[in-house]
């Protein structure tokens, strides 16, 4: 049973999300990037970037900036 579990999550994982599918969400599939597309990448700003899988801190500072909430501050609560 436990094998039949992690073929399918393995399998599923590994079908090609499809970008056009993705594109209304801002949401990038592809993890690396090569060519005209990483340049392109690199000379957008950080929060104008699209979502990528991996990306933890690009990914943080865009959901940051959309939400518009900061760290919490350190010290007394009142």
């Amino acid at each position: 049973m436990r094998t039949i579990v992690i073929a399918t999550v393995a399998a599923a994982a590994l079908i090609p999300v499809s970008p056009i599918d993705a594109s209304g969400t801002g949401f990038d599939p592809r993890i690396i990037t090569f060519g005209e597309t990483r340049q392109q990448i690199q000379n957008t700003p950080v929060i104008d970037r699209p979502y990528r899988p991996l990306h933890v801190y690009g990914n943080t500072v865009r959901r940051r900036h959309t939400r518009g909430t900061a760290a919490p501050r350190s010290g007394s609560v009142r």
